[in-house]
């Protein structure tokens, strides 16, 4: 990666009902990312949304 890139750690992870996982964005910060989850929890859909951060290999740690 060189200093012209942009890194968007944080990512904004979606589980339905069926168990089912979705990144729903990635942002820079962690203020940000929870920031998106909190608006789209308070739609009041049945849905679970957290905050994960990427890991240096570009994986996210998926809660199980």
């Amino acid at each position: 990666m060189n200093d012209s890139t942009v890194t968007l750690p944080w990512l904004v992870i979606r589980e339905d009902d069926n168990g089912n996982r979705y990144r729903v964005g990635r942002y820079a910060t962690r203020a940000e990312a929870q920031k998106i989850a909190d608006s789209l929890d308070g739609r009041g859909h049945k849905q679970l949304y957290w905050v994960e951060r990427l890991g240096q290999n570009g994986s996210a740690a998926v809660h199980d």
